[in-house]
This record gives C-alpha cells, sequence and structure tokens, in this order.
C-alpha cells in the first residue's frame, strides 16, 4: 500500500524558510517520480516541483526557481523541499504525489497532478508577517 505523508509546514516571515518532508513507504520500484503541489485558497492546484528517483533528475515550475530545492535521501524513502525567500503568494497547503508508472517524462507533465496516483493528505504554509 503505498502511502506519502508530509511534514514541515508553517508560519513564516517573508523572506524566510521552510524545507517540508514526504516520507514515500509501500513503493518498490526503482523509477518514479514525487512531485509538490500546491493549492492556495480559491485557485486550482498548482505543480512546484518534482524529482525522479533513480537517477535524480529535477524539475521547477518556473516561479519557484531559484528559490526551492527539492532532492531526495540516500535510503530514497523521503524526499525535501528546501523552500527559500519565502513570498506571501507561496501560501497554500502543500502536497507530495507519487507516480509510478514510469512513463512520464516531459517538464509539463511531471509538473501535472493528473498524472500521479498517489497523494499525501497536505501541510499548511503561511507567508505573512
Amino acid at each position: 500500500q503505498v502511502q506519502l505523508v508530509e511534514s514541515g509546514g508553517g508560519l513564516v516571515p517573508p523572506g524566510g524558510s521552510l524545507t517540508l518532508s514526504c516520507v514515500v513507504s509501500g513503493v518498490f520500484k526503482n523509477d518514479f517520480l514525487i512531485g509538490w503541489f500546491r493549492q492556495a485558497p480559491g485557485k486550482k492546484r498548482e505543480g512546484i516541483s518534482a524529482i525522479r528517483i533513480g537517477n535524480d533528475k529535477t524539475y521547477y515550475t518556473d516561479s519557484v526557481k531559484g528559490r526551492f530545492t527539492i532532492s531526495a535521501d540516500a535510503t530514497r524513502n523521503t524526499v525535501f523541499l528546501q523552500m527559500n525567500s519565502l513570498k506571501p503568494e507561496d501560501t497554500g497547503v502543500y502536497a507530495c504525489a507519487a507516480d509510478l508508472s514510469g512513463l512520464t517524462f516531459s517538464s509539463v507533465r511531471t509538473l501535472t497532478s493528473g498524472v500521479y496516483d498517489y497523494w499525501g493528505q497536505g501541510t499548511q504554509v503561511t507567508v505573512s508577517s
């Protein structure tokens, strides 16, 4: 049974930093994607970043390039999203998700929620003074 559990959200002032964690269990493949998505109130879910477990190729949406860094630990069971220089518009519920198909390669599709089959419950990030 695939499970994803996020942690690390909270309240941070503009310009601050947070690191989100996504613990993945129940996956026994060498090549799969973990993506981070956020949803702000009244807005649709947005793909933020993704990492291909297997070769560590990373993907970012333009609005977070240079500020956010996605990584996976050596055992490949935890994916991190380091978020720096946070802005109020980064506020939202952040959820991680897994795509086990091994068929998603384009930078656009890796940040498309529809290709992901398994989702965590999400963690709230609020950027406010």
